[in-house]
């Protein structure tokens, strides 16, 4: 099992209350990668950055942003993205408690544990009771990558996760064609099919068990894999690719819990009667 790695370190703010955390992604592909070779002699495709002006090769510490628009086009540096207002946000803001059927599964995203990070786990301890005691989800916002984003944090067994969250204009709206399109089907369905229906989904029904499911497709893929190492049908990985490059290797103090939870009522409710 590899060791896993904070991608993110920060805080979880819940009115005056800073929970310090760690993120960890808690999901991850187990398809097999490949990679492109010519057909021809096996040899290794790469893809090149390219200057279509100068025709030089470019390396990314010197490659821009550029976004057109209407036939002009500007181009945004490093510098400028460093300007924006979110761009070093470490915090996770709580701004609502929702229940949890008021999400629509659609907008979620990539999950991430958060561990608690520090001299002491309290107010981690305190935000995780919350959570489970009131049986409901915080919505929160937070900056990642460059990019404002909304997410939700639930209890998962002891861990606190992180969800993000599509924003609301980017789920598009349904707009089928045909009889879906705002018409009613003429199909009708008779009281036998629905009760033979009922049976058939009766029949399938137990509680969810994902360890029971397996990727097929990648199993049989990797038995083919290794038949051709077996069979001695492999070539010169350094022959033939070249040299392969380096991969780059990528106590907050806790405040006074109960000041700061009388500070964050009484600032919520002075809000609430303004």
């Amino acid at each position: 099992m590899v060791r896993m790695r904070a991608i993110w370190s920060g805080s979880v703010t819940f009115g005056l209350v800073n929970v310090p955390v760690k993120a960890y992604g808690a999901t991850e592909d187990h398809d097999l990668s490949f990679h492109q070779v010519h057909d021809k002699d096996g040899g290794r495709i790469r893809y090149e950055r390219r200057c279509e002006v100068c025709g030089e090769k470019v390396e990314y510490k010197h490659i821009d942003k550029a976004f057109e628009e209407d036939g002009d086009t500007v181009v945004l540096t490093d510098e400028d993205f460093a300007t924006l207002p979110e761009a070093d946000n470490d915090e996770i803001e709580v701004v609502q408690f929702v229940p949890a059927n008021q999400i629509d599964p659609l907008m979620l995203e990539k999950s991430y544990y958060l561990a608690p990070e520090g001299k002491t786990p309290k107010s981690y301890l305190l935000l995780r009771q919350t959570l489970e005691d009131s049986e409901l989800i915080a919505v929160v916002r937070f900056a990642l990558r460059q990019k404002t984003r909304l997410g939700v944090l639930r209890v998962v067994g002891k861990v606190i996760v992180l969800q993000g969250m599509m924003w609301a204009d980017e789920i598009r709206e349904l707009d089928f064609d045909g009889e879906f399109k705002g018409t009613k089907s003429r199909a009708k369905i008779s009281d036998k099919e629905m009760e033979l229906s009922a049976q058939l989904v009766k029949s399938y029904a137990s509680d969810f068990t994902p360890e029971e499911f397996e990727d097929d497709y990648q199993l049989e893929l990797r038995k083919l894999i290794d038949a051709k190492f077996e069979q001695g049908d492999t070539i010169d990985t350094e022959a033939t690719f070249g040299e392969q490059p380096e991969q780059a290797e990528d106590d907050a103090d806790v405040v006074d819990l109960m000041a700061a939870l009388k500070a964050s009522l009484d600032k919520r409710s002075k809000k609430d009667s303004a």
